[in-house]
């Protein structure tokens, strides 16, 4: 897959820079496209660990048929720790690994699936807006928890849903997955509406709370940081 890397001057040298840069690309994020159709084409999850005492990221990229959930492809990237632990900032120590993985795989990834978010961040540009805009792909962010932001419990069933929100804002959605389960928390990250987000999200947890894409990518990435720091 050709995508374009995080330009040298991009990459911050320190917390302010990287707000900068979050709030240069925010402009790129494109919020008016629909997205592919739910149960169609592929659908690629990707995920991201650490090892910070090793100094050692790992980033996992697992490609699914959307309508069979069959693995098409997969790839891993092993690399170093670059950037700090920084709330709101996470996504500039998972860039670069997330990058190489999805460069690794032999197919197009068409949708992306992030384990984090997208417009559900302080400024708007979580990791799932960053890949998107820099891979140009469509990519949605699901969450395990709300972050910073508030909702009101959805219904008990599957489907149900309520407004994930930053004061009056809404950022993205609480949707369950699965009955008497906690739900996930979805936003759009680039090129993407939010219903066809949750969408997405519901078809791909047909049995589970996480999106299969979710599941597989995380069992990958936790497998490659094992192998790498043994």
């Amino acid at each position: 897959m050709t995508t374009s890397p995080l330009p040298a001057h991009e990459t911050p040298a320190d917390e302010a820079e990287g707000r900068a840069v979050q709030d240069r690309l925010r402009g790129r994020v494109i919020l008016d496209e629909a997205g592919p159709e739910a149960g169609t084409g592929l659908v690629t999850g990707v995920d991201v660990a650490y090892d910070d005492v090793k100094d050692v990221v790992v980033a996992a990229a697992v490609v699914l048929d959307a309508v069979t959930l069959e693995t098409v492809d997969e790839a891993t990237a092993v690399g170093r720790i670059t950037f700090p632990y920084v709330p709101g900032l996470l996504a500039f120590r998972e860039i670069p690994t997330a990058l190489e993985a999805l460069e690794g795989l032999s197919v197009d990834p068409g949708l992306v699936i992030c384990d984090g978010y997208g417009l559900a961040h302080p400024r708007r540009f979580g990791l799932a807006s960053h890949l998107g805009v820099l891979t140009g792909l469509p990519v949605i962010g699901v969450g395990k928890n709300p972050f910073t932001f508030t909702y009101e419990a959805p219904g008990p069933r599957r489907g149900d849903f309520s407004p994930l929100l930053d004061g009056e804002e809404v950022v993205g959605r609480a949707l369950r997955t699965q009955e008497n389960t906690n739900p996930v928390f979805v936003s759009v990250g680039h090129r993407i509406s939010l219903d066809n987000a949750c969408a997405h999200t519901l078809r791909l947890a047909g049995r589970f709370r996480q999106p299969e894409s979710t599941r597989r990518a995380d069992a990958l990435c936790r497998q490659t940081l094992r192998e790498a720091t043994a």
